[in-house]
């Protein structure tokens, strides 16, 4: 077998606990992989503004993916490559939530926009990514900078068949993907987990064979296919664990120091 020479994690569900703590065992495990002389990044959904405060504590100084791995920042949270929605499919992604009324937020490389300072998973998000959003009364001016798009809503039901709607309406012109059961995202199509984890393997000069990645949910399936061990949170779904090549224990169980522990026997 191929020896591990990149960990990639996801953050939200994997790294961090559902109350977005980054424990001392996470801590520990990464610090583990810099002294075996594995590299370590993560790659999130989330917006770039919201990545930050991970990097000094876990001493990251790889290139880091955010809204999906369709940007690529440096450690200092400056664009490497950045990709952005094609405003027409912007515009029809607005229509499809506003049509099944849903929770709006707009991201680009430097703001969170909402229309709704009120909605059910700002404060959520507040704390997530450590980032206030900035309230705005109509999306138009930004569309053409969206690095994202998220629907937000707690009836998952209802965020499923948006999905759906979504990914008719988007077509090849974007990417839609819950990156929560609570969360629907439309970013830049032809980039995902997975393109993060064929750039990072291309600038590392590895195969990607030499990769593991670590992860809860469907958006994270891309990048399992395309390293050589992958490992599913204890905590994810069952179709996510059998995408998987190893299951871990979940979030709040440290399952993420759990996978770095098999990843450093894996040698």
């Amino acid at each position: 077998m191929t020896r591990i020479a990149l960990v990639v994690s996801d953050v939200d569900g994997t790294l961090l606990t559902k109350d977005k703590v980054l424990t001392d065992g996470a801590r520990a495990a990464v610090r583990k992989l810099h002294e075996a002389g594995i590299g370590f990044t993560i790659v999130s959904s989330r917006p770039t503004i919201g990545m930050g405060f991970l990097i000094e504590p876990l001493s990251i100084a790889l290139p880091i993916g955010a809204f999906n791995g369709s940007s690529i920042v440096d450690d200092k949270l400056r664009p490497i490559e950045q990709h952005l929605i094609a405003p027409a499919a912007a515009q029809r992604s607005l229509d499809v939530l506003n049509a099944f009324g849903v929770d709006i937020w707009l991201f680009t490389n430097e703001r969170w926009y909402t229309r709704n300072p009120d909605g059910e998973y700002v404060p959520h998000e507040k704390r997530a990514i450590k980032a206030d959003p900035t309230i705005i009364p109509d999306f138009t001016p930004y569309i053409g900078a969206a690095c994202k798009i998220v629907g937000a809503s707690s009836d998952a039901a209802l965020l499923q068949r948006c999905e759906v709607a979504m990914k008719e309406a988007v077509g090849a012109e974007a990417t839609a993907v819950r990156s929560q059961t609570y969360y629907l995202d439309v970013t830049p199509p032809g980039h995902d987990k997975g393109t993060f984890v064929e750039a990072m393997a291309k600038r590392l000069g590895i195969s990607a064979a030499a990769v593991a990645t670590i992860g809860d949910m469907e958006n994270d399936l891309p990048m399992f296919a395309k390293s050589g061990v992958s490992f599913a949170m204890g905590n994810a779904a069952d179709n996510i664990k059998q995408r998987a090549t190893h299951v871990t224990d979940s979030n709040e169980r440290d399952g993420f120091a759990g996978a770095i522990e098999t990843v450093l026997q894996l040698g």
